[in-house]
């Protein structure tokens, strides 16, 4: 954000750390406005009206943002397009629950820690945006898709509960049938074994939601951007 942003927080006495409504005018919400420049409970939809994010510096050049790529994609916006702020009070969360946008997520050999570094670089979340993280040179694109205790909550120097989903593209393994109206082969010494259909009992390859302790893992970050 720029320099006078700055300024007019600091006579408003707002609290700290600085938490803020961003929002596409053009969704009919409200707020002080500035050119976006280049930077990089339900189902996380196209597009946002609005999110919640902090701040990471006050250098920009007047008039002027900078964000990462996919807080312009959660709100639709495109570089040169006018965005809204306006400074907001969030409670602290205890619950979150996020989806991985694609099964590569799962290859990676320590998801929790990952996800645990990650989050200490936002301040906020949003229920129906997602955020995008790096890892081993590759992005992973996550919805926030529940949380508690409210629709927007801050996560500075919180204990926060974590749950995941499965991602959007996983597809539950089929098991193979078995042709039940076949004949069977008995023998003289005795009948045919069970089939195996019958003593295998039936598995999830990857349940509805695995549990995640990521408690005491968010840390204090004032002077980062979040999502």
């Amino acid at each position: 954000l720029p320099p006078s942003a700055l300024d007019a927080l600091a006579s408003l006495r707002i609290q700290y750390p600085m938490l803020f409504e961003i929002s596409n005018p053009r969704s009919g919400t409200s707020g002080s406005a500035a050119p976006v420049g280049s930077g990089s409970e339900s189902t996380a939809p196209d597009s946002l009206h609005a999110f919640h994010c902090g701040v990471l510096e006050f250098v920009a050049d007047e008039g002027m943002v900078y964000m990462p790529y996919w807080m312009m994609q959660n709100l639709s916006l495109s570089e040169g397009d006018v965005v809204q702020f306006k400074s907001a009070s969030l409670p602290k969360g205890t619950y979150v629950k996020l989806q991985p946008h694609t099964s590569t997520f799962l290859d990676i050999s320590n998801p929790k820690a990952v996800l645990e570094r990650s989050l200490r670089t936002f301040t906020c979340l949003t229920v129906g945006q997602f955020f995008r993280i790096s890892y081993n040179d590759r992005t992973y694109d996550i919805d926030v898709i529940e949380l508690k205790p409210s629709s927007a909550v801050s996560i500075v120097e919180t204990d926060c509960e974590v749950d995941f989903a499965a991602p959007l593209d996983y597809v539950e393994p089929t098991r193979p049938t078995t042709n039940t109206s076949a004949s069977i082969p008995t023998s003289a010494s005795g009948p045919a074994p069970a089939s195996s259909s019958e003593s295998e009992p039936k598995t999830s390859a990857f349940p509805p939601t695995s549990r995640l302790n990521a408690s005491a893992s968010v840390c204090r970050h004032q002077n980062r951007t979040s999502g």
